[in-house]
């Protein structure tokens, strides 16, 4: 609840900035831009994706239309950020380096994300934007009314993407960013605990009982306006424990899928339909695609095809690149498209939008593959080997390959 509040500012200023017409190309940039300095889609969902969810309900537009511009954003910045843990991820299981990927990717990413940048500044314009200086108004005078507004508060999102700028683990994060937000709460909205602690007493004990309602338990602070009110329901950590047994169940079964060799046997099916860079690629991005289905995990729908398809790139002679790169136009991008995917069940809970209302709008997830597959059929700056460097490579793989063989043999 804290973070709603903070959330709540960054509402009340947002309708002062953001046009409507404009809104969802913002939206979409924002989040690439804050995507891209932190390294992850997850903590720009929660944070600035959040609040930008509130504000464009409050300028009367479609929640799910919001979430996909958020996470097209988001997963931008995923894929493309140097501190992205996909972005290490996928170079690594291809064999190739980090800046390589990233450069090879803008053939791709490129022009999927100035495709989604498009569609939504159409979108913007073309919708009928009568009502939303109205709602916008009421939105701004309720949240006014019933909360201390002041720019003081913006410390709380500011030290909270600094800190993972710095990649700070994840619980001293979260346990920062709480205590952060639960202090600003009892400086500035003293009020507001009286009315969550719900009980006699101390101010100490008051906001002691309320900081730790909406830190556990479902909480609502009642404004008078419905829009506000609903932006100010949360459920706390016992919210997400759904979400959170979804994913243990949703990794486990990955597991098993993979080690078993299940998931290798169905997909090794498709290697006979590869005859040149477009089949090799679209290959991939459907065994990426069924890993994000079946395996329920972003990184197993990276490490799996990565490791199934890296001697079938060799020996036809491409880089390591192209097979880097076609595991995050895929495997990293259309995971949160999946509503039982790790991703999929975290970013729908945390913005309160079923994964199947927000899919059809996530532009830039959907474009994704589909562009990578376009630019390998055509033919379009496809790196390969020369034959010099293929012969090496291939020496090289197979000297790999009977170290790994002795090294088993000696276990």
């Amino acid at each position: 609840m804290d973070d709603k509040r903070c959330g709540t500012m960054l509402i009340y200023y947002g309708l002062e900035k953001l046009h409507p017409k404009i809104f969802l190309f913002a939206s979409v940039f924002i989040c690439s831009l804050v995507s891209v300095s932190t390294g992850s889609s997850w903590s720009t969902v929660a944070t600035i994706g959040v609040a930008l969810l509130g504000i464009g309900k409050a300028l009367g537009f479609n929640e799910a239309m919001i979430a996909g511009a958020i996470i097209s954003g988001a997963y931008f910045g995923d894929k493309m950020s140097p501190l992205s843990d996909t972005t290490n991820l996928a170079p690594a299981v291809a064999g190739t380096d980090l800046f390589t990927h990233v450069r090879y990717m803008v053939i791709t990413t490129g022009p999927s994300w100035i495709i989604t940048l498009i569609i939504f500044l159409l979108i913007g314009f073309l919708r009928d934007h009568t009502d939303s200086a109205t709602s916008a108004a009421a939105v701004q005078a309720a949240i006014k009314a019933k909360f201390n507004i002041t720019p003081v508060l913006l410390i709380v999102p500011a030290m909270l993407i600094y800190i993972i700028v710095k990649k700070v683990p994840p619980l001293p994060s979260l346990l920062a960013g709480t205590l952060l937000g639960a202090l600003c709460a009892v400086i500035f909205q003293p009020h507001i605990l009286q009315e969550v602690a719900a009980t006699d007493g101390s101010y100490l004990k008051q906001a002691y009982i309320a900081v730790t309602k909406t830190m556990f338990g479902s909480v609502a602070v009642t404004t008078g306006d419905a829009s506000v009110d609903e932006l100010m329901k949360t459920k706390g950590m016992a919210g997400m424990l759904n979400t959170v047994w979804l994913i243990i169940c949703a990794m486990v079964f990955g597991g098993i899928m993979e080690a078993s060799g299940m998931l290798k046997t169905i997909t090794g099916k498709l290697m006979r339909f590869v005859h040149n860079a477009g089949t090799l690629v679209g290959s991939t991005v459907a065994t990426c695609l069924f890993f994000n289905v079946t395996a329920s995990d972003q990184y197993l729908a990276i490490v799996v095809p990565g490791r199934m398809f890296a001697k079938k790139f060799r020996d036809m002679g491409f880089k390591p690149e192209l097979l880097s790169r076609t595991l995050e136009d895929s495997g990293t991008v259309t995971s949160v498209l999946v509503p039982w995917n790790t991703c999929g069940a975290t970013q729908s809970s945390v913005l309160g939008v079923s994964t199947w209302a927000y899919a059809p709008y996530c532009f830039f997830n959907i474009i994704s593959p589909f562009m990578s597959v376009f630019i390998a059929s055509m033919n379009i700056k496809i790196r390969r080997y020369t034959p010099e460097e293929h012969a090496k490579a291939l020496e090289a793989a197979d000297l790999e390959d009977r170290e790994i063989i002795i090294d088993r043999g000696v276990e």
